[in-house]
């Protein structure tokens, strides 16, 4: 039996929303079976995981009509603030503004992954892709760069969910399968265009020209190269995104186009049978 004492960790909340990706809700004794969680979930029971995805499912702010809306409480305790001590602070004092709180993914806004073995944050896939080719851009790895190196690249730099670590690894298999990431064993890295390979020089004067076409490269700042290649990788993986929805979009409007013509076959059939019978025409049911 489960601990119903011991808090859950953020290891085993994202072990547990992997699972119901993987196996599905209901399903907690194939979770806990699974090699992949039972490390993880070692503690729990059935009854544990059933509870914490019921409580995971809830919605903010719909904990029952029992909490009412309360006024706000007035702080009296407390000197109050000169205005000159807003307007004017002393010129030593730095202000702390602290970072933002992560915003907590909700259990609707997950889906599983092709794979099954994770949960993806849907709205913010394109923004992940960006983030990925931006780090192994500026990694620059010609061995290509494992998920540790892109991970410890990425979260100082940018806002991410506790689980990152599990997305960041499911996006990069994502990435490889559909060719837009070469992957070499443990290692991914962004593969190199077709037709790069530089023509073998002839003559003197190719030999003039590629020195001058190399010092003119060589002026033209690195920094812009790799912004240009990482906005131009963001906005086609953007755009595969939004043709994926659109097919998807597409193939449930011609299953609804269909339902609703042999709907309304069977409701002109009705009308003849209703017709039939007003008239007292007798009717023989095959």
């Amino acid at each position: 039996m489960g601990n119903q004492k011991l808090k859950w960790t953020g290891e085993e909340e994202e072990a547990l929303l992997a699972g119901i990706g993987k196996h599905g809700p209901g399903k907690w004794k194939n979770i806990l079976r699974d090699p992949e969680f039972a490390d993880q979930l070692i503690h729990r029971s059935n009854i544990d995981l059933k509870d914490k995805w019921r409580n995971l499912s809830v919605a903010p702010g719909t904990q029952g009509s029992t909490n009412k809306a309360r006024p706000p409480k007035v702080k009296e305790e407390g000197p109050a603030v000169a205005i000159d001590d807003i307007t004017n602070p002393p010129p030593n004092t730095i202000p702390t503004i602290p970072p933002p709180p992560n915003r907590r993914i909700l259990p609707s806004e997950l889906t599983p992954d092709e794979n099954g073995n994770t949960v993806v944050d849907t709205k913010n896939v394109p923004r992940y892709d960006g983030m990925i080719f931006e780090a192994l851009s500026a990694l620059a790895d010609g061995n290509g760069s494992d998920v540790s190196s892109i991970f410890h690249f990425i979260e100082p730099r940018h806002e991410v969910p506790p689980n990152f670590r599990r997305i960041l690894s499911s996006r990069l298999r994502r990435l490889a399968a559909q060719s837009k990431l070469e992957k070499l064993q443990n290692f991914y890295k962004i593969p190199d265009p077709l037709g790069t390979k530089k023509p073998a020089p002839k003559t003197k004067e190719t030999h003039t020209k590629l020195r001058q076409a190399n010092n003119q490269a060589s002026a033209i700042s690195l920094q812009m190269i790799e912004e240009a290649a990482i906005t131009a990788a963001c906005k086609v993986v953007e755009a595969e995104n939004k043709i994926d929805v659109a097919k998807l979009a597409a193939e449930e409007f011609e299953k609804m186009s269909k339902l609703a013509e042999e709907t309304g076959k069977l409701l002109l059939i009705a009308n003849e049978m209703h017709e039939q019978c007003s008239g007292g025409e007798p009717m023989l049911l095959a």
